[in-house]
């Protein structure tokens, strides 16, 4: 996400970092280049001239040309501007009287079933009980693609087949919604491969008859400046009320995201960050601006983790590495955790100053998957005991696991160090408990 965006910002930065002081062509020569990086990432050129318009203004000032640090606040003052561009933090608008009716709008193909899946999702954990109405009955197997999405994300899906009306089929799941007591409706809508005259008609319908809390724009953002004109046509159209940025895992140059609130004038509310169901977050400007230019967005990560991780399991694991029993079976706990956190490389990303890093550790995911197999090809009494893990038994597992012997080695022997790791740190703390424990009589 913004990679490359964020490498020629930090570059234009650390030049100007290198510079004791700064004179205003040296300001004038910086903006000149993220003029271009931002252009090169397909933010649009207005935002673009008023963005480098806005920080000049500030930043050839006497205050900053004349600190003890101008380069840092020149860093201080694009990221103000960054973050005034992207616009502040909106959250959904709930009915005070349920059900909230969520109206979810795009093109084909920019994710919008997906994205009610993920939404139910997300709305589940927080304590809510949504219900999916199917109403894109134009596309092959759309409504069956949804009811397993509803299915592995336990949210129901309302459906009437795809020889009704859509607008019928929305009045009924709001009356099965109130049956069912149902506080939270998120409505499938169909798409076209372009803006039509039939769709924009049918969603209108729709938001007539719903009058819908929030209606939100699905946008695909690794189609930069289209999604931006799409996202104008909609806003202008339908009144959208905020949007959902999808696929901004991908190779994404970042200039939707930057331009779509500036243009548009609506609010991002969730961006798109993967496949899985937890694959979903809350837009932060504030955190999208420091990752932009390359500081991390340790908040996000430690909040996803809070999200997805067994506060019990966490503690029973503790014990268990303080017991010396941490095994594979704990190692192969610990690695879907992570792995449900999302790509390790993105997770690395989020880290202040991994960005700067000149050698980066590249972590294949690949890897990570052969390793989870070999772990899952064993016996419970072989992750419990590694020890057991002969030759034979070597081999039987590199066949099952789609590997190598090497590979299987190479795993136990790192998993051998880990735990030799673990009782030298044990070993240490013991010790200090133990230095503490005779200290105190001298101490009172």
């Amino acid at each position: 996400m913004f990679d490359s965006l964020s490498q020629k910002l930090q570059g234009v930065f650390d030049r100007l970092r290198g510079k004791g002081t700064l004179r205003e062509a040296d300001v004038n020569e910086a903006l000149r280049e993220v003029r271009m990086a931002l252009l090169e990432a397909d933010v649009n050129f207005r935002v673009v001239k008023d963005l480098v318009a806005s920080i000049k203004e500030r930043a050839v000032g006497h205050e900053v040309l004349e600190s003890l640090t101008p380069a840092q606040q020149v860093v201080g003052i694009v990221n103000e501007e960054l973050c005034a561009v992207l616009g502040e933090e909106s959250r959904l608008n709930f009915s005070p009287q349920p059900p909230t009716i969520l109206l979810i709008v795009g093109l084909q193909g920019s994710g919008k079933t997906t994205l009610c899946a993920k939404l139910g999702h997300l709305l589940r954990r927080q304590g809510r009980r949504p219900l999916i109405p199917a109403c894109d009955i134009y596309r092959p197997a759309a409504i069956k693609q949804l009811q397993v999405l509803g299915e592995q994300v336990q949210v129901p899906v309302f459906t009437l087949g795809d020889r009704q009306d859509v607008v019928d089929i929305a009045r009924a799941a709001l009356t099965q919604a109130a049956a069912d007591g149902r506080d939270t409706v998120i409505v499938d809508t169909a798409g076209r491969l372009h803006v039509d005259e039939a769709m924009m008609a049918e969603v209108e319908r729709l938001q007539q008859t719903l009058q819908p809390q929030e209606v939100l724009l699905v946008l695909d953002a690794m189609t930069g400046q289209d999604a931006v004109n799409v996202a104008t046509t909609f806003t202008d159209r339908l009144g959208v009320t905020g949007f959902v940025l999808t696929k901004m895992d991908g190779d994404t140059r970042g200039g939707a995201a930057i331009s779509i609130r500036a243009v548009a004038g609506k609010p991002i509310k969730f961006v798109g960050v993967g496949e899985k169901p937890e694959a979903l977050e809350p837009f932060h400007p504030d955190r999208m601006a420091s990752r932009i230019l390359g500081m991390g967005d340790i908040v996000s990560l430690v909040e996803k983790a809070h999200a997805l991780v067994d506060e019990k399991k966490a503690r029973e694991l503790e014990k268990r590495i303080r017991a010396n029993q941490f095994d594979l079976e704990d190692y192969l706990s610990q690695l879907q955790e992570v792995r449900r956190m999302g790509p390790i490389q993105e997770l690395l990303s989020a880290i202040p100053g991994f960005n700067k890093l000149s050698q980066k550790p590249e972590v294949d995911e690949r890897e990570l998957t052969h390793v989870q197999a070999i772990i899952q090809s064993m016996t419970p009494g072989e992750r419990r005991d590694p020890h057991l893990i002969n030759g034979s038994r070597r081999r039987r597992i590199a066949r099952g696991s789609g590997t190598s012997v090497q590979d299987v080695n190479r795993l136990l022997n790192q998993f051998a160090q880990m735990r030799k790791m673990f009782h030298e740190m044990n070993e240490i703390q013991s010790g200090r408990k133990r230095m503490d424990a005779m200290r105190m009589p001298f101490m009172r």
